[in-house]
C-alpha cells in the first residue's frame, strides 16, 4: 500500500511539472512516504532526515517533505525533531503535496497539513507506475478492525471501498497499457462491500468474490493477486472464485499473527487457531498447489512459553511457503502498548530465532518439493541480488515464488513470460538452470524495453510548478 502511495506521490509531482532526479544526482525535492507499523520506521526516518540536514543548510532552496502514516501520527513533532523539513502531510491528503511545496516555497515557512478524514479516494490521483508489467490496484483504504497491536485504523481511518466499476475500469486501463498482472490491495480485502452498500441494506458479503470473477473476464489480464484477507471473514465463495477464475493466481497471504488462542483474544483477532487451519485445509483441497504465506508476531504482551509453543505447533501444521515474522513492536496509541506484561527483549529475540529456524526449514522443504515442476515465470527486474554474477534472470511463478533462471542465448526482457523447469531450491527462491522451454514476448516487455510505464488517475487541474515542460518539435522517437 505504501509503495502504491509513493507511485501516486510521484504521479502528482510529475503532473505538477517536476521530473525525477537522474540516478546519482542531487534532488531539489526529497519526499519521505512513511510507515508507522513498527518502531524502526521512526528511527529510519529521523536518521535519513539528519543525513539531509547538511545538504539543506548548504542549499536552502532544497525542499524536504514528510508524509504518510508516521506524519499523520507525529504531526508537529516532525518539525520539532527536524526543523529543516519544509512540508508535513498525512495519509488523507496526499493530493495536497504539490500545493504545500509551492506554499512553503512562497511563504518561506514550513507547511503542516494533517486532515482527519479521507478527502478523495487516492486512486483518483495520477500515479507514475514503477512497473510496465505488474500494478497495484486499491479496492479499499482504512480498516474497521480493532486489533490491539495495530495503529493503522487510527491513521488510515475507517474502511472506505471503491465501487466495483471504478476498480474494474482502472484494471482495464492498466491492461490496455500492457500490464499483465494486478494485485488488489486492501487492509482487509474480504471485508470489501461494507461501505458502498445502501446503508439501509445488509452488507454485500459476496462482493469480493464477484470482483475476482469480474477480473477473470478482462481479456489480456493474465494474473490477479490480492492482499490481505482477514481469517475471521474469509469465506468459501472466495476460495471457489479463486479456483474457478483462471487468471487468479494460486497464492494466498493469510495473516496468522499467533497460534495461541489466548493471545489471539488479547490481540482482538476474532478467529482461533483451528478455524485458521480449517481455512488452509479448504484452500488446499480446492487449489492443491496453492502457496500460502502469513504474518507472525513474536513476543506480544503476555505471551508465555506455552503460547509461543502453540505458534510453533500451528506453523508446523500449516506448512507455509514463507512467512513475514516480526518481533512485537510497542506502538504508542495502541491498546497493547499499555498492557502491563510486556515480554523482555531478550526473550522475544530468542523466541524469534526459534520461529525463524522452523519456518526456514519448512520453506526449504516446500521449495524442494517444487524441483522437477514446470513453472510459468513472469520475468521481473531487480528481484535477485546475485543475478549478474550467475548470468541468471528472475521472475515470479504463478504461485508467487521467486524463480532465478538462465536465459541462455534468448533475448528475454522484464515483462516477458517464460516456462522452465525447477532444478534447485533455497528457502526463499527456486532455481531453474535448465533450458527455457518457451518464451513469449509481450507488450509489457516492449514497454519496459523503451522505458514506458502505465499511468492511471486524473489530473487535478493544478498549475504547473517548477521548470516548464519541454515539448518536442520533431517527430523522432
Amino acid at each position: 500500500m505504501n509503495v502504491h502511495d509513493s507511485e501516486r506521490l510521484a504521479g502528482l509531482l510529475e503532473a505538477a511539472g517536476y521530473r525525477r532526479a537522474p540516478e546519482g544526482t542531487d534532488a531539489d525535492v526529497v519526499v519521505f512516504n512513511t510507515c508507522a507499523v513498527r518502531e524502526n520506521a521512526d528511527n529510519k526516518l529521523y536518521g535519513n532526515l539528519s543525513h539531509l540536514a547538511p545538504r539543506k543548510a548548504a542549499n536552502p532552496d532544497m525542499q524536504i517533505a514528510v508524509g504518510g502514516c508516521l506524519a499523520q501520527k507525529d504531526r508537529e513533532s516532525v518539525l520539532e525533531r527536524a526543523p529543516w523539513v519544509d512540508v508535513v502531510f498525512g495519509t488523507h491528503n496526499i493530493g495536497s503535496l504539490p500545493v504545500l511545496l509551492e506554499r512553503a516555497r512562497h511563504n518561506k515557512a514550513a507547511q503542516v497539513e494533517i486532515v482527519e478524514a479521507l478527502q478523495q479516494f487516492p486512486s483518483t490521483l495520477p500515479a507514475a507506475r514503477e512497473s510496465a508489467y505488474s500494478a497495484w490496484v486499491s479496492i479499499s483504504v482504512g480498516c474497521n478492525n480493532t486489533c490491539t497491536f495495530c495503529i493503522v485504523p487510527s491513521l488510515r481511518g475507517k474502511e472506505v471501498d471503491r465501487r466495483p466499476g471504478d476498480v474494474l475500469a482502472e484494471v482495464q486501463s492498466l491492461v490496455d497499457q500492457g500490464v499483465l498482472e494486478v494485485t488488489l490491495l486492501g487492509q482487509n480485502v474480504n471485508a470489501y462491500g461494507v461501505s458502498f452498500a445502501d446503508p439501509d441494506q445488509p452488507r454485500d458479503r459476496g462482493a469480493f468474490a464477484r470482483l475476482l470473477r469480474a477480473c477473470g473476464r478482462i481479456e489480456g489480464l493474465e494474473r490477479v493477486r490480492f492482499t490481505s484477507p482477514h481469517p475471521a471473514e474469509f469465506t468459501d465463495d472466495v476460495i471457489e472464485a479463486m479456483a474457478e477464475t483462471p487468471n487468479v493466481c494460486p497464492t494466498l497471504h493469510m495473516p496468522l499473527q499467533s497460534g495461541s488462542d489466548r493471545i489471539l483474544r488479547a490481540m482482538r483477532r476474532s478467529y482461533r487457531a483451528e478455524r485458521f487451519l480449517g481455512i488452509l485445509e479448504r484452500v488446499r483441497a480446492t487449489i492443491p498447489h496453492a502457496a500460502i504465506t502469513t504474518d507472525l508476531i513474536v513476543g506480544f504482551p503476555g505471551e508465555t512459553e506455552e503460547d509461543f509453543q502453540a505458534t510453533l505447533d500451528v506453523v508446523a501444521r500449516a506448512r507455509f511457503a514463507s512467512a513475514f515474522t516480526f518481533q512485537y513492536s510497542k506502538r504508542p496509541g495502541t491498546p497493547a502498548a499499555e498492557f502491563a506484561d510486556q515480554v523482555p527483549k531478550e526473550v522475544v529475540t530468542e523466541r524469534y530465532q526459534r520461529l525463524l529456524e522452523l519456518q526456514e526449514r519448512i520453506s526449504l522443504e516446500e521449495n524442494r518439493a517444487q524441483i522437477g515442476r514446470e513453472v510459468e515465470v513472469l520475468v521481473a527486474t531487480g528481484e535477485g541480488r546475485k543475478d549478474a554474477a550467475t548470468a541468471r534472470m528472475s521472475g515470479r511463478a504463478r504461485d508467487g515464488r521467486l524463480v532465478h533462471f538462465r536465459p541462455g542465448e534468448l533475448e528475454i526482457r522484464p515483462g516477458d513470460v517464460i516456462t522452465t523447469t525447477v532444478t534447485g531450491a533455497a528457502p526463499h527462491h527456486l532455481i531453474a538452470d535448465g533450458p527455457v522451454l518457451t518464451h513469449r514476448r509481450t507488450r509489457a516487455g516492449d514497454a519496459h524495453a523503451v522505458g514506458q510505464r502505465p499511468r492511471t488517475g486524473v489530473g487535478l487541474g493544478m498549475p504547473g510548478i517548477g521548470a516548464p515542460r519541454q515539448e518536442s518539435t520533431g517527430c523522432g522517437r
